[in-house]
């Protein structure tokens, strides 16, 4: 990484993370994915419950191997034949794994779901949530939070599931109402009412989409 883009990260971390701070909720900062790793399991404790959401950052940065492989309870949802009661455990783990498809400079979350298992877990159930999140997914407003989860998140996560939403044809947001649309709920995370409930771990890397 360029030695000017990675200072410029650096800073910019700081400035997001004391905008969770004051949002009841807790950053980190690392400069790679060896120690965001670290960091995230120094975060899990021994024998907990552990849920994932969909995402593709807590793989790249070798986590999901880590809690597959290590001394922990993982709920597996590619496991299960009944997906309602892997969504229903994942939703009461101990502790709950995810990316963000965008947040803002000041400490703000934006995620879309299609099924709502991510988002809600997000917003309620288990007792920690775990976000690992690329300094690609920061942004300056909610506003440019919403564009970015909807037209870079969005059509790539449609395109990778392949699923028949015109964003997977045209690769920007079109509003649609498809059959297959991912774009179901929202969730705009602006505050946690209890403390250090979530985790965000930035990593001065390009992580997920």
């Amino acid at each position: 990484m360029n030695e000017i883009i990675r200072k410029r990260n650096e800073l910019l971390a700081q400035t997001v993370i004391k905008g969770l701070r004051s949002r009841n909720m807790q950053g980190y900062y690392a400069a790679d994915k060896t120690q965001a790793l670290q960091i995230a399991l120094s975060l899990i404790p021994q024998g907990s419950t552990v849920g994932k959401g969909g995402t593709v950052s807590v793989s790249e940065i070798g986590l999901l191997d880590a809690v597959k492989n290590g001394n922990y309870r993982f709920i597996d949802r590619d496991s299960y034949a009944d997906r309602r009661q892997a969504d229903k455990d994942g939703h009461f783990a101990d502790v709950f794994l995810s990316g963000t498809n965008a947040m803002t400079e000041d400490g703000v979350l934006v995620n879309i779901d299609g099924t709502a298992d991510r988002v809600s877990a997000i917003a309620a159930g288990p007792q920690r949530v775990i976000i690992i999140a690329g300094m690609n997914k920061i942004c300056k407003d909610v506003d440019a939070a919403m564009k970015r989860a909807r037209n870079v998140a969005a059509p790539v996560n449609a395109q990778r599931f392949g699923l028949d939403t015109p964003c997977s044809h045209t690769g920007s947001c079109m509003d649609c109402k498809s059959p297959d649309t991912i774009c179901c709920q929202f969730l705009i995370t602006r505050y946690c009412r209890q403390k250090d409930r979530i985790h965000v771990i930035l990593v001065n890397e390009e992580l997920g989409f």
